[in-house]
């Protein structure tokens, strides 16, 4: 159920953190491997970066690349949700999209399946977060 609200304001999700062991190792996966864009990367001291990449020509959220900084979140990496599907891409084209990310060397843990709300096949990215390939139904 939907609260009141006070003012009618818009809102959305602007990043969503991604925890990494190297910023250029995941800039380069995102980029190369998912043909997401990379949307900013600037310094912020001697180890430390604000990076963000997004899927190619979305307007969405975007994922912040966050470089480990201690033990406890390097442990963390590639497990942030306990093995379950934490990132859904979605496509318009989700047969050229398992294509070309099977040509690159995306490890898919399943065959394409149909669902009720679409085609979907989940997949690990480099540090072994899985995600969902996911064209809805229209």
């Amino acid at each position: 159920m939907r609260r009141p609200s006070l003012q009618q304001t818009a809102r959305h999700l602007g990043y969503v953190t991604l925890v990494v062991d190297d910023y250029d190792r995941a800039i380069a996966y995102f980029t190369g491997v998912l043909d997401f864009d990379l949307v900013e990367d600037t310094p912020l001291g001697p180890d430390k970066r604000w990076v963000l990449v997004a899927p190619a020509g979305s307007d969405g959220a975007r994922l912040l690349l966050a470089k480990a900084a201690n033990e406890a979140q390097a442990g963390r990496i590639g497990d942030q949700t306990g093995g379950r599907v934490a990132f859904f891409l979605h496509t318009t084209d989700f047969e050229r999209d398992f294509a070309l990310f099977t040509a690159r060397g995306v490890c898919f843990l399943e065959a394409p399946r149909q669902e009720s709300y679409g085609t979907v096949a989940v997949f690990e990215d480099i540090f072994g977060n899985r995600w969902d390939l996911l064209e809805l139904k229209r």
